[in-house]
């Protein structure tokens, strides 16, 4: 169970990558290899022209396409996500997401970008061609505080959405693992009496 980190904030530290680090602790704590990709990190240039030959997009875009599933997360700018997101979206193949499962998450000043999830973020990432896009969790900056010495202090809200997202995810990852394992489905395995 390989779940890719995508990072689409364009600033670190981050509310943004924070968050997406706390996701990643807790699909670690459900037996989930994680690891991280910021897109802000990658050659601007060569992410600019859409270079897909260049090996560190290359390399980028091969580990998206190793993972079975992905947690992207982003900062919410006017209204949508982030426009160095987007242009890393734009290098994967149009089944780029083919098969795996997503969560999205996202970061905004204020409520009122909420739905920024599900009226800019998820089209595109349906458009990718995953087999399930879980429900999206949005946290303001004020829900995220970070503190130097206690690290993010998620609120309670927060915490428990994010908890369920987290179970959700690695919950539909084991029922993928073992349906390519050829074990039933959970509903159909006989218990012993």
């Amino acid at each position: 169970m390989n779940v890719l980190l995508l990072g689409g904030s364009p600033s670190a530290p981050s509310t943004t990558w924070r968050l997406l680090q706390l996701a990643g602790e807790r699909l670690a704590a459900q037996g989930c290899r994680t690891q991280a990709l910021h897109v802000r990190e990658l050659p601007g240039v060569a992410l600019l022209r859409a270079d897909a030959s260049d090996p560190a997009l290359a390399q980028a875009l091969a580990r998206v396409a190793q993972a079975d599933a992905i947690v992207v997360g982003t900062p919410v700018y006017k209204a949508s996500f982030s426009g160095v997101l987007k242009t890393f979206l734009d290098l994967l193949p149009q089944d780029g997401l083919s098969g795996k499962l997503v969560l999205p998450l996202a970061t905004g000043g204020s409520q009122s970008h909420m739905l920024a999830i599900d009226y800019a973020l998820r089209p595109v990432l349906a458009s990718l061609g995953p087999r399930q896009i879980l429900p999206g969790i949005y946290a303001t900056s004020e829900q995220l505080p970070w503190h130097p010495e206690a690290g993010l202090q998620a609120a309670p809200a927060i915490a428990a959405r994010i908890e369920a997202g987290v179970e959700q995810l690695a919950h539909e990852l084991r029922l993928a693992a073992r349906h390519r394992a050829g074990a039933p489905p959970a509903d159909r395995i006989a218990v012993a009496a």
